[in-house]
């Protein structure tokens, strides 16, 4: 998925709908570092995009709150 649509289907969110999706990419990120940690992780590059997609998320947030 591109980076434009990404953050047009963000955008589209409610702020309550964002707020999930920060929990569940910072879950995400969680689990895949300590895969990491343990030697067990496939794509290490994954972390940066969920990295990335978590601070969109998070200043999307801001954004619309104030």
């Amino acid at each position: 998925m591109k980076i434009t649509e990404l953050r047009t289907q963000l955008r589209d969110l409610g702020v309550d709908e964002l707020g999930a999706k920060e929990r569940e990419l910072a879950d995400q990120l969680f689990r895949m570092r300590i895969q990491k940690s343990m030697g067990q992780l496939e794509a290490p590059e994954k972390i940066r995009n969920v990295r990335r997609d978590l601070a969109r998320v998070k200043t999307i947030i801001r954004q619309k709150q104030g």
